[in-house]
């Protein structure tokens, strides 16, 4: 059999079908070359079918435990198939390091073969029980925020005011531009997409009812709400996450602070404030996408659009929309806190808290707005 060679290894197989194989080793047995070695080892007995099978390292320069390993792993190979295995060349430290190696430990089965694989109906109750507790943990969490939310109404000294207006800034005015730039978008698309059903029937001027009527009543609170999900809520879930991971929560209960009034309360606070101000912005941005729509593409002028505008909503839809705003407000606030308070483990606690944050914010603000929807069906009519 020709010698095979490769980067820290050479070997080579002499011997005929059914005869003596004698396997010759040189170079470096190491951990980078374990998965080729073994392969091609392990490949012998089922190839040459060999009365005898015999290794000879005596051209090995380097062996680590995992060619250890190997020569080990063929050895225990070749008598189960009832090949009698011999180890030539090994030198006084090679032997010594092939006896730290427990071979009766290698023929253990595990614990769990990795090829079990848990029934369908097992899996389904262990998701069922895993959302169990999370609802379970989630109330929790909402039961000590609510009290904690009363303590600073009936206490507003108590708030840390100073962290109040640094998650506005964070949330608010550094998210305006994003939120504006997309706002923007969605009117000019809602417009463009609308008149080129509208004009069929002459009734371009409905576009500027349309996109009003949509953006202040539904896709304005909605997409500026999923928005600061991603941005705000992520980054709160990230924030005490980290200080989970760090300890710091710990010390905040050890000096007597609750930490539930210390850190969610402002984020939640401050959410509340600005995401109303962001969906106003959104409305306001979204109509001027139409409106810029409507005078170079409809023929209208901007008096003509402004005054359809202010015809085809109500100020009960306003306060609705502020009212859905101030809600996914503390949804995000609240779930981004929660998540991070659930963090165990290290980084990759975080970025699963952060990722869950998202995920369940934007679940949770689809379920309300589902709600508002039949709700405010009936207390229109």
């Amino acid at each position: 059999m020709p010698e095979i060679s490769n980067a820290g290894y050479r070997m080579s197989v002499e011997g005929t079908r059914g005869a003596q194989a004698t396997v010759r080793l040189a170079g470096r047995l190491a951990l980078a070359d374990l998965e080729t070695l073994m392969t091609e080892l392990q490949a012998i007995p089922s190839r040459l079918e060999p009365r005898k099978i015999a290794v000879d390292v005596s051209g090995v320069d380097y062996l680590d435990s995992a060619g250890a390993l190997a020569l080990i792993e063929m050895e225990n190979l070749s008598r189960s198939r009832g090949i009698p295995f011999e180890l030539l060349g090994v030198s006084e430290k090679d032997h010594g390091l092939l006896g730290l190696i427990d071979r009766e430990a290698l023929q253990r089965p595990p614990l769990r073969p990795e090829s079990e694989r848990p029934a369908i109906v097992v899996k389904l109750g262990e998701v069922a029980r895993h959302q169990y507790r999370d609802f379970l943990e989630v109330m929790s969490f909402v039961g000590e925020l609510v009290a904690a939310l009363a303590f600073c109404l009936a206490h507003p000294r108590s708030v840390r005011w100073d962290d109040v207006k640094f998650y506005m800034k964070r949330a608010g005015a550094d998210g305006l531009p994003i939120v504006a730039l997309i706002s923007l978008l969605l009117g000019l698309i809602m417009a463009f997409m609308s008149s080129l059903q509208l004009k069929q029937f002459g009734a371009n001027l409905y576009v500027a009812n349309l996109v009003t009527i949509a953006m202040v009543r539904e896709l304005g609170p909605i997409m500026t709400a999923i928005l600061v999900a991603g941005r705000s809520g992520s980054a709160f879930a990230a924030e005490i996450g980290t200080m989970v991971v760090n300890d710091e929560v710990n010390a905040l209960v050890t000096m007597g602070f609750d930490p539930i009034r210390f850190l969610a309360v402002p984020k939640v606070l401050a959410a509340m404030l600005v995401v109303p101000i962001l969906t106003v912005y959104a409305d306001f941005f979204a109509i001027l996408g139409g409106l810029i729509v409507g005078i170079t593409g409809l023929d209208l002028t901007a008096f003509t659009y402004i005054q359809q505008t202010k015809a085809s909503i109500r100020v009960f839809d306003f306060a609705t929309s502020l009212v859905k705003a101030v809600v996914f407000a503390m949804l995000i606030a609240g779930i981004g806190c929660q998540r991070g308070f659930q963090v165990r483990g290290g980084a990759e606690g975080v970025g699963q808290s952060t990722t869950s944050a998202v995920v369940s914010a934007i679940f949770l603000i689809i379920v309300a707005d589902s709600a508002f929807a039949i709700m405010l069906h009936y207390v229109r009519q």
